[in-house]
């Protein structure tokens, strides 16, 4: 019989649908493993990432469901989000039709690849009962104050009159309508993601070796811990008037540079230089380009070029009593530390290369020999005053005592992490549970009035909230008055849903509509065992789940403070070089894949092609080659003896035999690795190509049977169509099952060892496996005769199976 991956597929696909093979058993007393990749946005295709992320996490679940465990592996959508606002604009189609229709297509799609999806466990975030306890937690966390609202300035489209994401910002521009991008202050809600900076810090410990190095550093830099000095810095009597203030506050963690300084850096938003612009003390140009600045999301000024200007005022050294320029400069964040940074170009390379651009002056304050700037913490101080000759770090210790014994500074801590802002001014998105009342001000909805919906009868024209522009939807009762009020018209950022999905996975789905989380289930099933998702997520996204996680412990949800045991972040798909995309041409549709060559091709090619964290090159030939293994294994299979299991005994086979059964066993044992550890599901997949190709010069049923158990049982979870139908054909096995290795199959009957004399190689001699050291010695001796010629031998060393080295004189 010819191989027929679609008829194959389908039956199985059927099979395992029909007996509900993938869904979690509620016995909560089996050993357990919670399997989850990322879920997909409903775009409306799968893509061939998708493919990738699904295969690497079903290989995983599909393994350890064969092992015995109990495995939870679930899918489901992200469904808020822009995307769909802007089809419904395109195609005139409301979003919920089109998310919906998405939803169901790319469902079918990720069945046909033969995932292990659990059925009953599918979920979408704009699903109503997803949405009520959404709405519950985000009061629950306003409750315990970790929302709260104020004024920011957030990336405003005038023109679409909306607030935009850093990420919908182009070159300045509105991704959608092209129009300028303006910094514009507005209300918001805030999640309070500071609260727990220090505890999301030091739990980057807890998961060392099990993420990847990469994406804990990214955090550890996204959350910014720098310990140093804040200290004051009064201003000359001149520019006292102009700026309207005594003084300012800068902050350094170089405190040992402090008599380095040569120009003080202030943000654009900075209060001294507000009170410029409003006195008109600068010139037009100058308070143009700073305007500009101050339109720039900070995004966009810490890649631009560094640009700054003079503000024709000083400040005062503190210890030395120089006067310091003061300038503005577009690297500067005004909610990093206090707004104003000291500059010591002799010490830092961006303080140097701005000095150096405006021609202000360079002093040198720690001794070296290297060029400027030199930006090592290390070496003695020079320029410094009474702290001259000391070392940086006992002297940046003595500055900060001196200048908090003055009362003019303090040792501080900082983090780089901002609290989250999470209003979206758009339909397609999580209403947010308030009330905004005249009386009471802003007050939480009642949680019997959730979940908050959307309604149904709205115009999507792409011109700011259509909930704002609703005749009634926004009319409610206070809940706490009773007087007449309005709903609030913004929605969650889609992060906020994508925050906490996991623990709504690992909870039963028979009380997905009755309360946020259930405990028993979500007690056994968390953590995630494994996650798999692109490094693209590696800072935002798994920080806020890592916050959701410990909000949820502390709210009396779940108990473990960390969501997500272990990390594999799968590369690219590329093709060409570039990542797969419509407008470069290059897209690979999974669907097209599937019809010519069965999903099982798609499967053992995504994960044979490259290991998991590495970029994938798309490469049809190599595609081929996937489809043509399979093939032959299906041909392989017809041949080997179906009515009987016949016995093995490793005594009884030759040569070619023993070294075909040890290929096997290799392969098997580094399934154990692969699947548990390494997740190099290319070197396993080479593994058994290689075993099946010793097989070939063999003529043994006993050993060919025996060596296709294994086989299809260490494939299964890559290719499983295929094995479940050979496995069933040939053994009339419907399960797979855990496997054990057999040690006398990795017994070889020759050792090769290697002569060597005073540790140089002379010779190489094959022996029984079972001959005893004296037998070896000898034969080591005749096999490097010629050296041992008027020598005398005074050690005897043997490194057993492995070599002989005989010290001579």
């Amino acid at each position: 019989m010819a191989y027929k991956a679609s008829l194959i597929e389908a039956k199985w696909q059927k099979i395992w649908d029909e007996e509900e093979y993938f869904e979690p058993k509620d016995d909560f007393t089996l050993a357990k493993k919670y399997i989850l990749s990322m879920f997909p946005y409903p775009s409306g295709r799968i893509h061939m990432g998708h493919v990738r992320n699904y295969t690497i996490g079903d290989a995983l679940a599909r393994y350890y469901r064969k092992i015995g465990f109990n495995v939870l592996h679930p899918i489901g959508f992200d469904s808020f989000g822009m995307p769909a606002e802007n089809a419904a604009i395109k195609h005139k189609i409301h979003p919920k039709t089109w998310t919906y229709e998405n939803i169901a297509y790319m469902k079918k799609e990720l069945f046909s690849l033969g995932f292990s999806f659990s059925k009953r466990k599918i979920l979408a975030t704009s699903d109503p009962f997803y949405t009520k306890f959404e709405q519950e937690l985000f009061i629950k966390m306003f409750e315990k104050g970790l929302i709260y609202t104020k004024e920011a300035k957030v990336n405003w489209c005038e023109q679409d009159q909306t607030v935009l994401a850093n990420e919908q910002v182009e070159d300045g521009k509105c991704w959608r309508c092209g129009h300028e991008v303006v910094q514009k202050k507005m209300p918001g809600y805030y999640v309070k993601i500071t609260a727990y900076t220090e505890e999301l810090l030091k739990d980057l410990d807890k998961l060392k070796d099990k993420w990847p190095n990469q994406v804990l550093t990214m955090q550890e830099n996204w959350i910014g811990k720098s310990e140093g000095l804040e200290f004051c810095l009064n201003l000359d009597e001149e520019s006292k008037q102009k700026a309207c203030a005594d003084s300012l506050e800068v902050f350094t963690t170089r405190a040992d540079t402090i008599y380095g300084i040569s120009y003080i850096a202030l943000a654009p938003e900075h209060p001294i230089i507000q009170n410029l612009l409003i006195k008109a003390y600068l010139n037009e140009d100058v308070s143009d380009r700073i305007k500009a600045m101050q339109n720039q999301s900070p995004r966009e000024r810490q890649s631009a070029l560094k640009e700054g200007y003079f503000l024709g005022i000083y400040a005062i050294h503190p210890l030395s009593k120089e006067k310091i320029p003061l300038w503005v400069a577009n690297f500067v964040l005004a909610d990093y530390g206090s707004g104003a940074v000291m500059a010591v170009p002799a010490h830092d390379e961006r303080d140097f290369d701005f000095a150096q651009k405006y021609n202000l002056a360079i002093k040198q304050v720690i001794q070296t020999q290297k060029p400027l700037p030199y930006t090592q913490k290390s070496g003695k101080l020079i320029n410094s005053e009474e702290f001259n000759e000391l070392d940086c770090n006992e002297a940046r210790l003595k500055i900060i005592s001196k200048l908090e014994a003055q009362n003019i500074g303090k040792k501080v801590v900082n983090f780089k992490i901002r609290d989250w802002g999470v209003s979206r001014q758009r339909y397609w998105g999580a209403p947010i549970p308030m009330v905004k009342c005249q009386n009471c001000g802003i007050v939480p909805q009642k949680l019997e009035n959730l979940p908050i919906v959307l309604p149904q009868d709205v115009q999507i024209t792409g011109e700011g909230n259509p909930l704002d522009k609703h005749p009634t939807w926004k009319i409610c009762i206070c809940p706490k008055c009773g007087q007449q009020a309005q709903k609030e018209s913004d929605t969650l950022d889609t992060f906020f849903e994508s925050s906490w999905y996991f623990a709504r996975f690992a909870s039963d789905e028979k009380t997905w509509e009755e309360k946020v989380l259930d405990k028993k289930s979500v007690s056994y099933w968390m953590n995630v065992d494994q996650y798999v998702g692109g490094i693209e997520h590696a800072i935002l996204h798994l920080l806020y789940a890592r916050f959701f996680q410990k909000v949820l412990r502390d709210l009396g949800y779940l108990t473990q403070d960390e969501p997500f045991n272990r990390l594999l972040t799968q590369g690219m798909v590329l093709k060409d070089g570039a990542k797969m995309s419509k407008s470069k041409g290059n897209v690979v549709d999974p669907d097209e894949i599937i019809k010519k060559y069965g999903a099982d091709t798609a499967r053992l090619f995504i994960l044979f092609a490259a290991p998991p964290a590495k970029e994938l090159e798309w490469n049809d030939d190599a595609l081929e080659g996937a489809y043509r293994f399979i093939a032959k294994l299906y041909d392989r299979a017809q041949k080997i003896r179906k009515d009987k299991l016949l016995e093995l005994k490793q005594e009884n086979l030759n040569k070619e035999e023993k070294y075909a059964r040890l290929k096997v066993y290799e392969a098997l044992k580094k399934s154990f690795e692969v699947y548990e550890q390494s997740f190099a599901f290319n070197t396993l997949i080479a593994a058994c190509m290689e075993a099946l190709n010793a097989l070939a010069s063999c003529n043994n049923e006993a050993l060919e049977q025996e060596a296709f158990y294994i086989i299809l049982n260490i494939l299964e979870p890559i290719i499983p169509h295929v094995c479940f139908e050979l496995s069933k054909e040939l053994f009339d096995c419907k399960n797979f099952v855990k496997l054990n290795l057999k040690e006398e199959v990795f017994i070889k009957d020759n050792l090769s060892l290697v002569v060597s004399i005073n540790g140089k190689k002379r010779a190489e001699f094959e022996v029984l496996s079972t001959a005893s050291k004296e037998e070896i010695m000898m034969l080591a001796k005749e096999n490097v005769s010629k050296w041992l010629e008027g020598k005398t031998i005074i050690k005897e060393i043997y490194v057993e199976a492995k070599l002989v080295n005989l010290v001579v004189k």
